[in-house]
C-alpha cells in the first residue's frame, strides 16, 4: 500500500500565484523563468481575442456555433505550452484557444465550428488531432498514438484534453487502464469546469477529486489551480517529462471554471445565477498574470501594446477569413473519411451524386 501513497493528488491544487498575482510558497513547483511567463501571457491575451471574436462571429451568423474557454485559457496555455515540437495534442470542442497556440491557422480551427468540411486542418502540420465533439472518444486515441510511438522508440509525449463530464464516460476509464498497464506516455489532462453542460460536479462524480480516479489504475494524479498559469505550466511540463522518461501517465486535473455559457446555444441561467459565476472574474488568469509580470516589471506598457496589436491581428484574421463564403463541394463529405473507401462509404456517394444529378436537370 505504501508504494501506492505516491499515486494519491495534493490535498489542495498545487499554486504559484494567488488571485492577485502574489507568489506563495509551498507547492513544490520551481516558478517558470520570465521569458516563458511573457510568453505564456501573450497566448493568454490572443486566447481571450480568439474567444471574444469567435463570440461575434456566431452572433453575426458567420459561425454555426462556439464552445467558449473564456476563464479558461490558463489551461489552454499551459496544454499547448508545455508540449515539445513532435509531441501531439488532442483536445476537445471547447480547446480552440490551445490548438491555436500550438500553431494552427485560426481561421482553419473555425471551419469546423462553421459547419464547412472535416477538421479543417492538417492534423499532421502541427501534430494536432482533430477536435473532438463526442466526450472522451480522443483519449483513446491519444493512448493509442502515444502507445504506438513508445513502440518506435519515439520519445513522443502526448497530451490529451478533456473535460469534467468526459470522465464519466467509459472511454476515459479505458483509456487510463490501457495507458497504465503499457505505460503509455500520455498526460490526461482534465479541466474540471464544474459543469458538464448543465450538470454540476456533484452529480458526476462521488470521488475526493477527479485526479484520485487515477489511484484505480495505478496512474498518479495531480490538482492544479487551473487559473493559475505558472502552476498549470509548471505541472503539465513536469508531467510531460516524467511521460517522456518513461514514467507512464499522468492524470492533471485544473480546477477552473466555465465563466460562459456551454455555447451559444445554451442558457446557462436555467441551471446556475450569476451570483455563482461573479466570484470567478476576480480569479480571471489573463489578469493575475498581468498583475504579476507588471511587479515584476516584465510587462512594460510598450511590450503590453504589442501582445495586443498581436491579438488584435488574429481576430482581424478570423473576420477576413470566416467571412470568406465557399461553394460547397458535396462530394468532399466521403473524401478522407479512409484511407480505402468502405462500399457502404461508395454507395452513400454515389446515391448522393445521383440525387444532385437529377436536381441538376
Amino acid at each position: 500500500m505504501a508504494e501506492h501513497q505516491g499515486l494519491l493528488p495534493s490535498e489542495r491544487p498545487l499554486q504559484l500565484l494567488d488571485e492577485t498575482g502574489t507568489p506563495v510558497d509551498g507547492s513544490g513547483l520551481a516558478m517558470p523563468d520570465n521569458r516563458r511567463l511573457l510568453e505564456a501571457y501573450t497566448s493568454l491575451v490572443i486566447g481571450r481575442r480568439v474567444n471574444d471574436q469567435a463570440g461575434a462571429l456566431v452572433r453575426q451568423g458567420r459561425l454555426a456555433v462556439y464552445p467558449s474557454s473564456h476563464g479558461q485559457e490558463a489551461c489552454q496555455t499551459g496544454a499547448a505550452l508545455a508540449l515539445a515540437d513532435g509531441d501531439w495534442l488532442f483536445p476537445t470542442y471547447r480547446d480552440t484557444a490551445a490548438v491555436i497556440a500550438r500553431g494552427v491557422d485560426a481561421v482553419e480551427v473555425l471551419t469546423l465550428l462553421k459547419g464547412d468540411w472535416h477538421a479543417g486542418y492538417d492534423p499532421y502540420a502541427h501534430n494536432v488531432a482533430p477536435q473532438a465533439t463526442p466526450l472522451a472518444t480522443q483519449l483513446l486515441h491519444a493512448v493509442g498514438v502515444a502507445h504506438a510511438a513508445r513502440l518506435r522508440g519515439e520519445d513522443t509525449v502526448v497530451m490529451a484534453l478533456c473535460g469534467d463530464g468526459a470522465t464519466s464516460e467509459g472511454d476515459f476509464h479505458e483509456a487510463l487502464n490501457f495507458a497504465a498497464v503499457f505505460k503509455a506516455p500520455v498526460v490526461f489532462f482534465v479541466q474540471n469546469n464544474e459543469y458538464a453542460i448543465s450538470v454540476p460536479l456533484a452529480r458526476q462524480s462521488a470521488a475526493p477529486s477527479l485526479a484520485h480516479k487515477g489511484v484505480g489504475y495505478g496512474v498518479q494524479g495531480e490538482r492544479v489551480d487551473g487559473n493559475d498559469t505558472a502552476a498549470v505550466l509548471a505541472v503539465l511540463e513536469r508531467a510531460a517529462e516524467s511521460a517522456r522518461s518513461g514514467g507512464g501517465p499522468r492524470l492533471v486535473e485544473a480546477h477552473t471554471y466555465r465563466m460562459q455559457a456551454h455555447t451559444n446555444a445554451d442558457d446557462d441561467t436555467r441551471y446556475r445565477d450569476s451570483g455563482e459565476v461573479d466570484p470567478w472574474v476576480e480569479r480571471d488568469p489573463l489578469t493575475r498574470m498581468e498583475k504579476y509580470l507588471k511587479r515584476k516589471r516584465v510587462l512594460t506598457k510598450a511590450k503590453q501594446a504589442e501582445i495586443t496589436e498581436a491579438a488584435e491581428a488574429v481576430a482581424a484574421h478570423m473576420r477576413e477569413g470566416v467571412a470568406k463564403d465557399t461553394d460547397p463541394e458535396p462530394a468532399e463529405l466521403f473524401a478522407h473519411v479512409f484511407a480505402d473507401p468502405t462500399p457502404q462509404l461508395n454507395e452513400q456517394a454515389a446515391f448522393l451524386a445521383d440525387e444532385l444529378s437529377r436536381e441538376g436537370n
